[in-house]
């Protein structure tokens, strides 16, 4: 198998307080690993800290005491231009709202991150966002402003937009959160598809607690802390209920 690397994202004792005439604690004394090619639902009722936790993970948010590490190294003492620029290379960021620009057509939203990250040149840039929309089944709407499409269309170029410039890591909040069924569905399929096949990392927070049974792990928060942490069955594997019976 592959070599055993440490997690690519990890937290130790990860607390988030918010400052104030009353302090409030988002999350708390969160240890958190997370590997290679996992594919993770955060769960848990409404203000349990679920985005809070995500966007820790995602370096959109500093905690108030503990680390986050990624890829092994701690990002507490990192400047927002240092964060910044790991997240750029490192992590992709699906929100339920998509945030795409209206006045940019899909190509130009997708191409944005490579801007910022200024690794490509202009046509090469162009050439990767419509590869990337092709591949979600958005090639003959690369002209489209985000008005144009449907709800599901516009989350699959925010999918694209998450990948634009290769982070081995996707976290994802509420993916499916403003989708109708179908559309949810195919949110779902193209995350499984970048863990299992383009062997990505993806986090999700979710309320679909149909779609969280279908994740590889699934870590449920309440009140801003983590009460488990469990690997799930794909339906591949044996019910660990059941002895092993002799082959």
């Amino acid at each position: 198998g592959r070599h055993m690397s440490g997690p690519i994202i990890e937290t130790r004792k990860a607390t988030r307080i918010l400052p104030g005439i009353v302090p409030v604690t988002l999350v708390a004394d969160i240890d958190l690993a997370i590997g290679a090619k996992e594919f993770v639902a955060i769960t848990g009722p409404s203000g349990s800290g679920k985005s809070s936790l995500l966007y820790l993970l995602g370096l959109l948010d500093v905690p108030t005491s503990g680390e986050v590490l990624v890829e092994g190294r701690d990002t507490s003492q990192f400047d927002d231009d240092e964060r910044a620029a790991v997240r750029l290379a490192t992590l992709g960021f699906i929100f339920q709202f998509h945030f795409l620009l209206p006045e940019f057509t899909i190509t130009d939203n997708v191409m944005l991150p490579m801007r910022a990250l200024a690794k490509l040149t202009q046509a090469e840039m162009r050439e990767r966002a419509q590869g990337l929309l092709a591949s979600l089944g958005l090639q003959d709407h690369l002209a489209k402003r985000p008005d144009q499409l449907s709800g599901g269309q516009r989350q699959r170029v925010a999918v694209a937009r998450a990948l634009a410039n290769d982070p081995p890591v996707i976290l994802a909040d509420e993916p499916t959160g403003s989708l109708d069924s179908k559309s949810s569905e195919q949110v779902f399929q193209i995350l499984r598809d970048l863990v299992d096949r383009d062997g990505r990392t993806v986090v999700a927070v979710t309320h679909a607690m149909d779609l969280a049974d279908r994740m590889d792990r699934r870590v449920h928060l309440v009140d801003g802390r983590i009460v488990s942490d469990e690997k799930q069955d794909k339906g591949t594997v044996r019910d660990p209920g059941q002895p092993q019976a002799a082959s």
